[in-house]
């Protein structure tokens, strides 16, 4: 089964973040690079990626069947979307267990989803 973990960051952990070190984020980055490397090496991790900041995005809605784009995200919220991985895994429980490995997983919100199997309408 896969399942998406979405890793959800606040203005303040990006503050936090953006007055580190180069070698602090380095250093920082060892936790996720040991959590890849696992993942990679059971078999369970199909992708991952960090997100660029949210001021970066472009929303696009369609109004009368035309695309209208808008820059940066649409809800005003707290919290936005950080990264991702990707897994492929048994379980949810054992997408759950991953969670407690992800070095920021303390300081965020970590959303796990089933991903829906569309193969049967193909």
């Amino acid at each position: 089964m896969k399942f998406l973990v979405l890793i959800y960051g606040n203005p303040e952990s990006r503050q936090v973040w953006d007055g580190l070190s180069d070698e602090q984020k380095a250093e920082s980055m060892t936790g996720y690079t040991a959590l890849n490397d696992a993942l990679a090496a059971s078999g369970e991790l199909v992708v991952s990626h960090s997100l660029g900041d949210p001021e970066a995005t472009k929303q696009v809605v369609f109004r009368n069947g035309r695309p209208m784009t808008t820059d940066g995200p649409f809800a005003e919220v707290k919290e936005q979307l950080a990264g991702f991985y990707l897994l492929d895994c048994p379980s949810m429980e054992r997408a759950l267990e991953i969670v407690p490995q992800i070095p920021e997983a303390p300081f965020s919100i970590v959303e796990v989803r089933p991903i829906r199997d569309l193969s049967s309408f193909s």
